[in-house]
């Protein structure tokens, strides 16, 4: 099954002929940038859109996982706290995002003469709340989303990523940090940083598969639960620097890790 969707996937793929790869350093895209590079050679650019919350840990991934797979690749950069639609945070922030995203996207794609952007939606995502979704759909046959077509979902794409020997098979899902914030709160520069810097803090005590969600500068920690205990044993360096970072409280979410707690409400 593996091996016929990773056809499927080739062939989709090659009929593009020129493509650049929505890139985030991420499973799918590597998937992805892996597959075009290898059927389209240099016709084939990954580009990485760098925004406020998009970490720098994750850049330096991209980076790497591009030179890994050996396709060239570009970064742009893009404010999007300049944007009000995605600052003031509502439900529906990332359809803004995303089609800010795609312009500048786009524009690569114009500049490099080449003829679609490629990008990781997959199969699994359909079940899920995605308003990017909506603007990736307006976005016509300038956006091609192989994994849809091909009816490709998560576990899929992990086994791809296996057979093509990447390094990011295991990689965790690393949703942008503006996701980290209550629908509602509106985002700035400081905030983001903040919590950028305090899930890089828990990442370096080897802490895996965290959130630190931001409620008016409290902290809200998300790991998993077996995990709480060790948690425990750097509470006081872990208060010192949270709080040292601008955070007013500190508190561990005893639910634990889940993606995607913010859209628990909606």
């Amino acid at each position: 099954m593996v091996n016929e969707k990773l056809k499927l996937l080739k062939n989709g793929i090659s009929k593009k002929e020129c493509v650049i790869v929505a890139f985030s350093g991420g499973v799918d895209s590597s998937v992805l940038a892996s597959i075009a590079r290898s059927v389209l050679g240099e016709k084939a650019v990954a580009v990485t859109v760098k925004l406020h919350s998009f970490p720098a840990r994750e850049l330096e991934c991209a980076k790497r996982v591009a030179k890994e797979i050996g396709i060239k690749h570009k970064v742009v950069y893009l404010n999007e706290l300049e944007v009000p639609l995605i600052s003031e945070n509502s439900s529906n922030r990332c359809y803004h995002c995303k089609k800010e995203i795609l312009g500048i996207l786009n524009s690569v794609k114009d500049e490099l003469g080449f003829n679609v952007i490629i990008e990781g939606s997959n199969a699994s995502d359909l079940n899920a709340y995605r308003p990017g979704r909506m603007a990736i759909e307006e976005a016509g046959d300038k956006v091609y989303s192989p994994y849809i077509e091909f009816d490709v979902n998560k576990d899929d794409i992990r086994h791809i990523a296996a057979e093509l020997g990447l390094s990011v098979t295991e990689k965790s899902a690393s949703p942008c940090l503006a996701s980290r914030f209550p629908y509602g709160d509106s985002l700035n520069e400081a905030g983001i940083k903040r919590v950028e810097m305090a899930e890089d803090f828990l990442l370096k005590m080897g802490f895996q598969d965290l959130r630190v969600r931001e409620h008016q500068k409290i902290a809200r920690i998300e790991i998993h639960p077996d995990q709480m205990h060790l948690l425990l044993q750097i509470r006081e360096d872990l208060i010192s620097y949270l709080e040292g970072i601008g955070f007013t409280y500190v508190t561990l979410d005893l639910k634990g890790f889940r993606s995607g707690s913010m859209d628990e409400i909606l």
